[in-house]
């Protein structure tokens, strides 16, 4: 099996998840006795968390890319952002490093297309729904993408960084994403996409009025995909 880096932290609620979901995927693969060849970089997130103008930034860009130069020299033969909203410095990290970097959106885009999804809606954290960094990886594997709702956009944004991002998982906001997800299929879109590694925490993926493709699972597992060289 091939080791892995994950650069965690953002937030570690979800790192924990990524930590999970490939270990157990290992494990179903390989056998009881086996485990993922893993290498963490669990960042503080306080120095990252509402990273917002040029400057903070080029700051981020430098600690991720920093993080995916320890991965490598640890063994590492490829690397996972484990946060969507950090795929924003993407190409800076990729630059930084001769492995390669599973993006999550690829990842998403491969799964929608392998299954004939079309057309979506987006939610995530603000910079992941509004910016076009994220949206247009989604759209180069043939999705087309609901405009964002800023009303929604608001909501969904502070329900991750103020109650998800802390471990907080709270019924009003799962009623909140179930109004969201129906009032969303009323528009025609075939899936949502969770853009946000700890929304699987308040919306049901396994059953929902549309198919959710969540990030988190579907990054995880092209992150056991190169594990086991498959």
């Amino acid at each position: 099996m091939r080791k892995i880096g994950l650069i965690g932290g953002m937030s570690w609620v979800s790192t924990e998840l990524y930590y999970r979901r490939i270990n157990s995927k290992v494990q179903a693969a390989q056998g009881h006795n086996f485990s993922a060849p893993l290498a963490i970089e669990s960042l503080d997130f306080n120095g990252l968390i509402r990273t917002s103008d040029m400057a903070d930034w080029r700051e981020a860009a430098d600690i991720l890319s920093d993080a995916a130069k320890r991965l490598e020299q640890s063994g590492a033969t490829a690397i996972m952002i484990c946060a969507n909203s950090m795929h924003k410095v993407y190409d800076e990290v990729v630059a930084a490093v001769s492995v390669p970097v599973i993006h999550i959106a690829d990842a998403v885009g491969r799964k929608m297309k392998a299954e004939g999804v079309s057309s979506a809606a987006l939610i995530g954290t603000r910079n992941v729904m509004t910016e076009p960094w994220y949206r247009q990886r989604l759209i180069e594997h043939g999705v087309s993408l609901l405009p964002p709702d800023m009303d929604r956009v608001d909501e969904i944004d502070r329900i991750i960084y103020e109650e998800l991002m802390k471990g907080m998982v709270r019924r009003d906001a799962e009623r909140t994403l179930k109004t969201f997800i129906t009032n969303i299929d009323k528009t025609g879109v075939k899936a949502v996409v969770l853009g946000c590694t700890e929304l699987n925490l308040v919306v049901d993926v396994k059953a929902n009025i549309l198919p959710i493709f969540d990030s988190t699972m579907i990054h995880a597992d092209a992150g056991v995909d190169w594990i086991l060289g498959s």
